[in-house]
């Protein structure tokens, strides 16, 4: 492995290339088109993100309640609260919508103030019957239709929050879509290209203001949102550091040659996605635009590199060899490193983080190839740089901020030390406030209209969250006999004690409402049925038939199990958590788990779960990525001194950016928990760089210390200082997403990036000055045989 990483192992690497430029470049023509011939297999997921591992006990709990039945978030609610919604002109319109909606394959079956029916009680023989209501009231009469609306609010209690909220006179239609398309292509078909120009059209036509939330429509609107805001991610990025580029090289010709290079990177990682079959996600979205962000710090210290040899000798052919020998070999280490700290996800039990582990690691290498092979090859073909282009090299602003570094490490390094002890118990402070949050919505564009619709919906209705108690009763029938059904009102009455869930739906309505119906429609006596009651109206049940789908979807067809299904507000995984351990020793009381087993389950539950688990891995992964780099530096250095060097000024940026998260209150969630292990496997790289060129210096110097860290400093500075600049606004391209869990991820990578610049520029060489008698002895820093760092040319 040493051999691997030696000059002459480069030496030669650089040879090879330059000698087959033709066949090197024909070798990228060829992996380009292959890998765009795989843009075709890409898909985008059309399911919400599920952060546990398949085997875990909370998939398993809710792959059992889906085998029992069936898929749960099939609904779509369309509300208003127009006050004249029950005069002929409005009512008309209102029912010929949702009569529309129910003429596509794609709806299943829709509830409604058009379609509500009630149960008749009959004679000769006992019987109920499901009657039409609405026919009942003459529907171009503006008084039979207030008859019919105080019908409603007043004698149905079964449809309150299922069809109207009494609170604020809200009306609503429920419209299912056929569960088989929940998951799938046809469902984001249906709600982008018939369900959203309908109701577009309803609303310009019949002036009614109208509200529309439920899952299927939300996670359709929000996955067509990261398909639209990828095109922008990667138009942003290639702008701003293509523009910063130019600014720093002012050479149009290295500018294009760089773009070229993160383009085909681009299209290669889309290749990727499409050859390993992974789904587009709201993670993986994120991954081309990342590869030009990380793709530019490959370029600018190839290019830099290049044109500091032409300034000092003005051979070419010398300068591209030793572009490759010099800096191939750092820049490869610290694409490593960078791709490490991606690569650890891949440890976790999550699909959804292993897939983006693997694509981010595996594109991070193939740039650091494509920026290796292209840039060395296209300059051999062009006329070396002009004075012009080199001018950047020795621009006093660059100098002045370069000296001044150097001064303060040389004059104030107790200042630093200051600053970076008054950093720390700062960081510490915050990090002790920040919270967990497993909120499925509030990642979501808050200023669009479908974001405004769900609060309205907490508002009205309690929620648009589904939350599903399964109770299984562990033998057949059992939801037949009263005492059992009594146990689940009593589970209802403690639903509806919690402020967050909305009013629950289960057996226990439709045994109220058969009991309702018997008495003439009686809503006083809107209850269960005594015992005495049960054995005179149980026929009258038995009797209709056409009631058997509704009592399937609330309870199994063999009785064991029942469904309760709540819809609950977005609330975070820390409020969950305190919900449930007021409402689990009570539910056991109810449900005593020698005869009962009771599960909490849904989609909005798993995401919470989900969350919880990502925080455990957070430390896993990025504890792993410490320990990659630490390995590195020992086998780098075999110093341990030299491995807490090394690691606090990129573990320092770290805890100030989460303390900046307590402090600003953005919770650690899926999105802002990647940054510390991106933002660490990156913030190395500048380490790594550093140490490499310290390590030459010391071999020149006689491996005296303070003879080395000046020159490179001065050296390494202005790579340093481009590469932060770059990544500092190409991870500020990701703040002009409507998502908020992006603009965050952008905003404190960002940060901790340009904290890290810092770190590597004033508290490493601090360190590395103020411990010099400790470590500067010729033997710990000369042992290492790996020549990361003795790239000079041998005399």
């Amino acid at each position: 492995m040493n051999k691997l990483l030696s000059f002459g192992f480069w030496n030669t690497i650089a040879g090879t290339i330059l000698r087959n430029r033709i066949l090197f470049l024909s070798l990228i023509l060829i992996a380009t088109v292959f890998l765009s011939m795989q843009w075709e297999k890409m898909r985008f997921s059309y399911t919400e993100a599920n952060l546990l591992p398949d085997e875990h006990r909370i998939n398993l709990e809710y792959k059992e309640f889906l085998q029992i039945f069936g898929d749960e978030g099939n609904l779509i609610v369309i509300a208003t609260d127009d006050q004249d919604l029950f005069t002929p002109e409005k009512f008309k319109a209102w029912v010929e919508l949702t009569k529309h909606l129910e003429t596509y394959d794609e709806i299943d079956f829709s509830i409604g103030v058009h379609n509500l029916q009630k149960l008749e009680k009959l004679e000769n023989p006992k019987r109920f019957e499901l009657i039409n209501i609405l026919n009942q009231f003459d529907q171009e009469s503006e008084t039979s239709l207030k008859e019919y609306q105080s019908f409603l609010f007043d004698e149905l209690p079964f449809y309150e929050g299922l069809v109207f909220s009494k609170k604020s006179q809200v009306v609503q239609s429920a419209v299912y879509i056929k569960k088989e398309i929940v998951n799938e292509e046809a469902r984001k078909i249906f709600v982008l290209e018939k369900l959203v120009p309908l109701l577009e059209d309803f609303r310009s036509e019949s002036g009614i203001n109208i509200y529309v939330s439920g899952m299927p429509y939300i996670r359709t609107l929000n996955s067509q949102n990261i398909i639209d805001e990828i095109q922008w991610f990667v138009a942003a990025a290639l702008f701003v550091t293509s523009f910063i580029f130019f600014f720093f090289f002012r050479s149009f010709r290295a500018t294009l040659i760089s773009m070229i290079t993160v383009v085909i990177g681009v299209m290669w990682s889309f290749g990727f996605l499409g050859l390993f079959g992974y789904e587009i996600t709201v993670l993986t979205a994120i991954i081309p635009p990342l590869i030009i962000v990380i793709g530019i710090p490959n370029c600018i210290f190839l290019i830099n590199k290049y044109q500091q040899e032409i300034k000092n000798h003005g051979n070419q052919a010398k300068s591209l060899q030793r572009v490759i020998t010099k800096v191939g070999n750092a820049t490869l280490m610290t694409n490593i490193t960078t791709a490490s700290g991606f690569a650890t996800f891949i440890f976790t039990q999550s699909e959804l983080l292993k897939e983006f582990g693997v694509v981010a690691s595996v594109n991070i290498i193939a740039i650091f190839v494509l920026s290796l092979l292209i840039i060395p090859i296209v300059y051999s073909y062009m006329p070396p740089p002009k004075e012009k282009h080199l001018r950047h090299l020795g621009k006093k602003w660059i100098e002045g901020f370069v000296h001044w570094m150097e001064n303060t490490v040389k004059n104030r390094r107790v200042t630093i030390y200051i600053t970076s002890v008054s950093v720390l118990v700062l960081s510490i402070i915050g990090i002790y406030t920040i919270r967990i949050s497993g909120s499925l919505l509030e990642d979501m564009p808050q200023g669009a209209s479908f974001f405004k619709d769900i609060r309205f919906f907490e508002e009205e209705f309690g929620g648009i969250m589904p939350l599903e108690i399964m109770v299984d009763a562990k033998k057949e029938k059992a939801f037949s006999k009263l005492a059992t059904v009594r146990k689940l009102e009593k589970l209802q009455e403690l639903i509806n004690e919690e402020s967050n869930f909305s009013k629950p739906i289960s057996v226990v309505d439709l045994a109220k409402y058969s009991k309702q119906a018997y008495y003439n429609h009686n809503p006083k006596y809107f209850q269960l049925p005594t015992n005495q009651e049960q054995n005179f109206i149980m026929p009258y049940i038995k009797s209709l038939s056409s009631i058997q789908d509704e009592l399937v979807s609330v309870v199994d067809s063999t009785g064991r199990y029942a469904r309760m299904t709540v819809f609950m507000k977005d609330v975070g995984t820390e409020q969950m958590d305190l919900i449930e351990a007021q409402l689990l020793p009570q539910i056991e009381k109810l449900f005593p788990s020698d005869r009962y087993e009771v599960t909490l389950t849904g989609k909005a539950l798993i995401f919470q779960k989900g969350t919880r688990y990502l925080v455990n891995n957070l430390i896993l992964s990025l504890g792993l990525a410490i320990l990659l780099i630490a390995l590195f530096m020992a086998w780098m250095f075999r110093s341990f001194k030299m491995i807490l060097i090394s690691l606090v000024p990129n573990l320092l940026p770290l805890l100030m950016t989460a303390g900046m998260m307590g402090f600003l209150g953005i919770p650690i969630k899926p999105s802002t928990i990647l940054v510390f292990s991106v933002a660490f496997g990156i913030s190395v790289d500048d380490t790594i760089h550093f140490l490499a060129k310290y390590r030459q210096e010391l071999k020149q110097n006689h491996w005296k210390i303070r003879r080395s860290v000046y020159p490179a400093l001065r050296e390494t500075a202005v790579s340093m200082f481009y590469t932060s600049i770059v990544l500092f606004f190409g991870f500020s391209v990701f703040m002009i997403s409507s998502f908020g869990g992006t603009v965050a991820l952008g905003g404190l990578v960002s940060a901790t990036l340009l904290f890290a610049m810092l770190s590597n520029l004033l508290l490493l060489p601090s360190l590395l000055l103020s411990l010099d008698r400790s470590i500067a002895n010729k033997e710990t820093l000369k042992k290492p045989q790996i020549n990361i760092i003795d790239t000079e040319e041998e005399d």
